[in-house]
């Protein structure tokens, strides 16, 4: 919504700790009106901070089914986020994009993915609370192929957005509103397109092109206390953001957009602040078997919405964090995301150390992009 202030939190100690001595009965009861700006603090215990945690595009090459092909009909992908489970489940709304079908057997990777149905399994009890459907692959099986994927993931008891099957679930998912601690969080999950064509009207995907529907939408989103934009976008294995993103950006931020958290490029890109809203224009894959120059370095980007104790809903600035995505042979025998900086000086630990020089490498090239914005 437009009404949300954006700036960070400053702790004044000193100031805090000799009011509190001197008055603290009386500040119990009143409000305390500084003479210079100073951010109200929340009411009551943590659960005034809502965290949204924010995953890249979750890949599914075939080298990555083979990986994970057990004794018959088995996969196991437990490795994938063993170092992130906690970061994962310890937010209140986890989001992530799947960036495939559950179009059954025979499975597949790239071009056309048709990933194991234990996949999006373990995604679900790893935490992801929001699977995002709206990207250039989710139509690689065709409508048949997307309409299993939907029946796939509602067996499973996960939100989505992103697509839709019928005009039901189109109202209910354009955009997705949650309900947590106390504030309603609309997501607006839209592609530039897809890679096949679906044939039929439904199941439908939001694209970008379609100003009306999300106008529509983003409409609908306004009644919200947080607006955040999901857009599948840009140019593949580009680490600047393109014209065409910036104009789609200022556009839903005049329409209201809180943040906006891109993907599709497969490596990250720059990050703006437009207005105070906050653009990560791509977060990256959060795991695949690319080992291109920068497709293993991505970002988990964490918002934290503050509500205070008078109904205003403030967003901190947001955090990020480098991950690397070790394919097998690197740091294990298998692929593992792995939280950069709390990996450094382990290089004697990885089983193929070229790998670990890699991701400093990486780490160095992509923390200049970063920095320097």
């Amino acid at each position: 919504m437009r009404g949300v202030q954006r700036h960070r939190i400053g702790f004044l100690t000193g100031i805090i700790t000799a009011l509190t001595c001197i008055c603290s009965e009386w500040c119990c009861a009143q409000e305390i009106n500084f003479l210079h700006p100073f951010p109200m603090y929340p009411l009551g215990p943590a659960s005034d901070t809502l965290e949204i945690c924010i995953l890249g595009d979750m890949m599914m090459h075939t080298a990555q089914i083979e990986n994970a092909r057990k004794n018959g009909p088995e996969y196991d992908f437990s490795s994938y986020f063993r170092f992130l489970e906690d970061r994962i489940r310890h937010a209140d709304i986890a989001v992530a994009n799947m960036e495939f079908t559950l179009a059954g057997d025979p499975y597949s990777g790239y071009p056309a993915f048709s990933a194991p149905d234990e996949y999006a399994k373990y995604l679900s009890e790893l935490g992801i609370d929001v699977f995002l459907t709206a990207n250039n692959h989710i139509f690689d099986k065709g409508a048949a192929g997307a309409k299993r994927t939907i029946d796939m993931f509602r067996e499973l008891g996960v939100k989505m957005t992103g697509i839709a099957e019928d005009q039901k679930m189109h109202d209910e998912a354009f955009p997705l509103i949650m309900e947590c601690k106390g504030a309603s969080i609309a997501m607006l999950n839209v592609t530039y397109g897809a890679n096949a064509g679906i044939g039929k009207e439904w199941p439908k995907i939001m694209k970008l092109s379609e100003k009306e529907a999300m106008t529509e939408a983003l409409a609908k989103a306004g009644t919200c206390d947080f607006v955040l934009i999901l857009p599948h976008w840009g140019e593949e294995y580009i680490l600047k953001h393109s014209a065409t993103q910036e104009s789609y950006a200022r556009w839903f931020v005049k329409q209201g957009a809180d943040a906006i958290i891109g993907a599709h490029p497969h490596v990250i890109q720059d990050i703006q602040e437009i207005d105070g809203t906050p653009v990560f224009y791509s977060i990256g894959n959060a795991v695949s078997n690319m080992s291109a120059a920068n497709t293993q370095m991505e970002l988990m980007v964490t918002l934290k919405i503050v509500r205070y104790h008078n109904g205003n809903i403030k967003l901190l600035e947001p955090e990020y964090e480098l991950l690397w995505c070790s394919r097998p042979g690197g740091y294990c025998s298998s692929y593992t995301v792995l939280p950069v900086e709390e990996f450094i000086g382990t290089r004697s630990h990885w089983h193929g150390p070229w790998e670990y020089d890699k991701m400093i490498e990486t780490r160095k090239r992509i923390k200049n992009l970063l920095d320097n914005e």
